[in-house]
């Protein structure tokens, strides 16, 4: 293209060009005005939560129990195990209390979240189109319901970088295999060293960081050097193979970790205060409890992105509402609640919660219709998810879904636009963190996000 042309193009000639900076300029000023998270744990809810029995009361829902479904509100529904023709409709069986001084509702499932109430900003309105499990988190994680694309917090490690060389910048902490894999935490065509490092559960996260007995410091360091130097020749002609990159940076970091690890995960210096708050000493909230501290003890370490996937134990998670809706949800409100309420108090009290954004989602929801005796199936058309911190204006909703929970209908909010957002309350546009991949700059949101509501959660 000639000068000519590209004024022509432009539409405006150079004026236009300058205009174009400065509102390029502009964009970036107020993206870098709305940051406020330093840091993100994220706590994905894996098997679905029902939005009707938590965030999203339907009192219209409860008032029709047991009878049909209008026939123009079905329209164009679709679920595995259910027909929206002829099942009926099923009212939450817990109470939805008014909490603090926002008077926000919410189910009596979540009593300790209750005095967070004022923290919550609660998005009533989010859906997708997969209702199956593994496609909807590939959905949610990565913008697309197939495999092999960067996960949310890969594309942020990627933007942002870590603020501590001696962990991980993206970790990642589950309670069992999830029904995605490890895709949804994976970098996909981005580096490979910007994939999430999995800690594992129990009492030793991480395998492996205790130097073997007989060795020295010297020796290891000249055993590692050796791996090092032959890794790094192999790599002088594969230099386009990340995979390869990711390892050799992977043992140099672990290298490091061996220093600064085992003290991030060791909990023993935590008071018994701490302990009770957690609930580490009670059968029901001991796991979680442990993951919810070790997440704090991450972002205060200056780890960018903490991952925690909770639900993941086939038979004893959020799934089992498909027979058992009152027990599922029974049992893994009473597993997190204590546990994500002490988070925010922790957070709270060390300062941390202001540069700290919590997030709180799921794959997707569950009909407001029953599904057998006592059960309800995935439900992608309308959901709640919830943050907080990093400067957020909690006690209050945005969005709505109609009077029965069956479909996002005031501001809906699709997967990209919440990951849009989520990048946008971390200072990173959207539109401009790419990565050149098949020919063209590929971006965690593709060709959507822009509804994106972070200056609704700021003010």
């Amino acid at each position: 293209m000639n000068r000519r042309e590209l004024i022509q193009r432009t539409g405006k000639g150079f004026a236009g060009l300058a205009l174009a900076g400065m509102s390029q300029a502009q964009n970036q000023a107020q993206t870098n005005a709305l940051a406020k998270a330093k840091n993100i744990i994220y706590i994905f809810n894996h098997g679905g939560v029902s939005h009707v029995d938590t965030f999203d009361p339907k009192p219209t829902l409860t008032k029709l129990n047991g009878q049909t479904i209008p026939p123009s509100f079905a329209a164009g529904l679709v679920t595995a195990r259910i027909d929206f023709r002829k099942a009926l409709m099923r009212g939450s069986p817990w109470e939805f209390p008014h909490y603090g001084k926002s008077g926000l509702q919410f189910s009596s499932l979540f009593p300790n979240l209750g005095k967070h109430a004022d923290k919550l900003a609660v998005v009533r309105s989010c859906y997708g189109d997969a209702f199956d499990h593994a496609p909807a988190m590939f959905l949610t994680a990565t913008g697309s319901q197939f495999p092999g694309r960067p996960c949310l917090g890969s594309w942020a490690v990627y933007g942002l970088g870590s603020e501590n060389k001696n962990l991980p910048s993206y970790v990642v902490m589950s309670d069992g295999a999830m029904k995605s894999g490890a895709g949804v935490y994976g970098a996909g065509y981005l580096p490979a060293t910007h994939q999430g490092t999995m800690f594992r559960g129990g009492q030793n996260p991480v395998l492996n960081l205790a130097t073997p007995e007989g060795i020295t410091g010297d020796a290891q360091k000249e055993t590692l050097g050796l791996v090092n130097d032959l890794n790094r020749r192999h790599y002088a002609s594969r230099e386009d193979d990340s995979t390869l990159d990711a390892r050799i940076k992977a043992y140099e970091l672990a290298f490091r970790m061996q220093s600064e690890a085992p003290g991030a995960v060791d909990l023993t210096s935590e008071t018994p205060a701490t302990r009770q708050l957690y609930g580490l000493d009670e059968r029901m909230t001991a796991d979680f409890g442990r993951k919810c501290l070790l997440a704090r003890r991450m972002v205060e370490r200056g780890v960018r992105f903490v991952q925690l996937f909770f639900g993941t134990n086939l038979g004893d998670d959020w799934d089992s509402a498909h027979d058992d809706l009152l027990g599922s949800h029974e049992k893994m409100a009473k597993k997190s609640d204590q546990p994500i309420a002490a988070l925010l108090t922790d957070l709270q009290a060390r300062g941390l919660l202001d540069s700290t954004l919590v997030v709180w989602n799921s794959e997707f929801g569950r009909t407001p219709l029953a599904e057998g005796k006592n059960g309800r199936d995935h439900h992608p058309y309308g959901y709640s998810m919830w943050m907080a911190g990093a400067g957020i204006q909690g006690g209050r909703s945005l969005g709505a879904t109609d009077e029965f929970g069956l479909r996002a209908v005031d501001q809906p909010k699709s997967v990209h636009d919440v990951n849009a957002t989520i990048l946008r309350l971390m200072g990173v546009d959207h539109l401009k963190l790419t990565w050149r991949y098949q020919g063209r700059d590929q971006r965690l949101t593709d060709v959507h996000g822009e509804n994106e509501f972070s200056p609704w959660l700021l003010g």
